[in-house]
C-alpha cells in the first residue's frame, strides 16, 4: 500500500498545489501515470474546472488525471486506476457522493492491493478510518461517517495552534481532545499545513518543514517533527 496524505493543496502566498508538487512527482515516478481524479469535495467550483485546474499541475510534472464524473462506470475506473487522487474541498460532500456511487469499498480494495493513493485536506481525512475529525460543516449528510481506513489513525488536516484575541469559542486543540475522550484508544495527528504523511512498504514518513501534533486520551500531546518514528501509528 502507498499513500501520499497531504494536509493542505495551497500554502499562503503560494500556487495551487506548490508545496507538495514535487512530492507527488516523485511519488508517482518517472513513467507518465493517468490518474484517476475524484473531485467531489468541490462545493463552490464545478467539477470541470476543478479537474481543469488539477489537471494543469499534473501535466507540468510529467503525468495526468482523468476525472471519475468524466467517466461512463466510476466502479469500472477505481478498478482500472493507475493511481488515484481525491482533492480537498468540503468532506462531507465528497463522503456523500462517494458512497452514493458505491465507492467505498472498490477504492478501499484497489488501494489495499497496491494502487498508489494521493488526498490532499479532506482527500487525507478520507484515508482515514472515519471523517470525524475534519474541520468542515457538514453541509450534506452522509449515510455514514466511516471512511476508507487506508490508515487506523485519524488526520486532522489544516492544524492550528493559534488561538486567535478575541476568541472564546473552543481551539483546534479542545476539539480534538473533545474526539479522543469520545474515542479511547484512537490517535488524532494534528497535520500542520505544508506537511504530509508517506506511507509505503509499511513505514510512515513525516515530510515537510514542521512537526506533527500526537493526541491520545490520558496522553499529554506530543509533537513530532520529519525524521522521527511515527511507526506507533500504525
Amino acid at each position: 500500500m502507498r499513500l501520499l496524505l497531504i494536509s493542505n493543496s495551497t500554502n499562503a502566498g503560494e500556487a495551487y498545489l506548490e508545496h507538495p508538487l514535487e512530492q507527488i512527482k516523485s511519488f508517482l515516478g518517472g513513467t507518465m501515470v493517468n490518474a484517476l481524479f475524484i473531485p467531489y469535495a468541490g462545493v463552490t467550483i464545478s467539477f470541470d474546472v476543478y479537474t481543469s485546474r488539477v489537471r494543469k499541475r499534473f501535466q507540468e510534472i510529467g503525468h495526468d488525471i482523468t476525472s471519475i464524473h468524466e467517466t461512463e462506470d466510476p466502479v469500472r475506473a477505481v478498478q482500472h486506476a493507475q493511481a488515484i487522487v481525491v482533492g480537498g474541498g468540503n468532506t462531507f460532500h465528497l463522503a456523500k457522493l462517494m458512497q452514493d456511487q458505491g465507492l467505498m469499498d472498490p477504492i478501499r480494495k484497489e488501494v489495499l492491493a497496491g494502487t498508489p493513493y494521493i488526498g490532499w485536506s479532506a482527500g487525507s481525512n478520507m484515508a482515514c478510518p472515519s471523517i470525524r475529525t475534519t474541520n468542515d460543516m457538514p453541509i450534506v449528510e452522509p449515510g455514514s461517517f466511516r471512511a476508507l481506513n487506508l490508515v487506523p489513525f485519524q488526520i486532522n488536516p489544516h492544524y492550528l495552534d493559534a488561538n486567535p484575541e478575541g476568541h472564546a469559542g473552543e481551539t483546534r486543540e479542545m476539539r480534538i481532545e473533545e474526539f479522543i475522550e469520545a474515542n479511547p484508544g484512537m490517535f488524532v495527528v494534528g497535520l500542520r499545513e505544508g506537511t504530509m504523511f508517506l506511507v509505503q512498504d509499511g513505514t510512515i514518513q513525516l515530510l515537510g518543514p514542521k512537526p506533527a501534533r500526537i493526541f491520545r486520551k490520558d496522553h499529554v500531546p506530543q509533537e513530532l517533527g520529519p525524521g522521527s518514528d511515527f511507526s506507533f501509528l500504525l
